[in-house]
């Protein structure tokens, strides 16, 4: 081999050339892996809410992960979980204006979605619970149950939920304190427990 066949081989690639990016990768790859692992399933639900599809929330959520890569992470760091619910809000609303569906969702794909790890005769339970309450939820009003996901499934504060809807602390209040009353009148006392 000559020499300049063995340099060109040996060459850096042009993406290593530059030490910042390179000493700042894998710091970068650990985090936006921290933070599939602690946000897909959260934003996987919460989608599948707003757009009564599986197949549908998991490629909006797909979307949010790549627009999370093309962040600067100084600007998504602080407020990650706001951020992310609010990209896939916003996107799981263009993919309802462009397909203009509403669709309920079936035990099927809420089962896909929200079974955790229980031995099979409490998953089989857990699950006919979730699905008695999606048809409860189903009866309040888009905006109200999406208040009830974020603050109730996603455990997410009222600040948080803010920076997602766009709603002043008083609306998301009144809407949840609305929303609760509404599923207290509906709801049956043996699924209050």
């Amino acid at each position: 081999m000559s020499d300049a066949a063995e340099n060109f081989s040996k060459a850096p690639e042009p993406s290593s050339v530059d030490p910042v990016t390179q000493a700042s990768m894998p710091s970068w790859e650990s985090f936006i892996e921290q933070a599939l692992n602690d946000y897909e399933s959260p934003l996987i639900g919460y989608a599948t809410t707003l757009l009564h599809d599986t197949d549908l929330a998991r490629d909006v959520v797909q979307d949010v992960f790549l627009r999370l890569c093309q962040q600067d992470r100084a600007k998504v760091e602080e407020n990650l979980k706001s951020w992310l619910f609010t990209v896939c809000r916003n996107r799981a609303f263009d993919v309802l204006r462009k397909n203009k569906r509403s669709q309920p969702i079936d035990e099927i794909r809420w089962k896909k979605v929200a079974g955790p790890n229980l031995p099979p005769d409490e998953l089989i339970v857990q699950q006919e619970r979730y699905a008695k309450a999606i048809r409860y939820l189903d009866q309040l009003p888009a905006n109200q149950r999406e208040l009830i996901i974020l603050k109730f499934q996603q455990n997410l504060s009222y600040l948080e939920i803010q920076q997602i809807t766009g709603l002043k602390p008083g609306n998301i209040g009144f809407l949840l304190h609305t929303a609760l009353t509404r599923l207290r009148k509906i709801i049956p006392d043996d699924m209050r427990h």
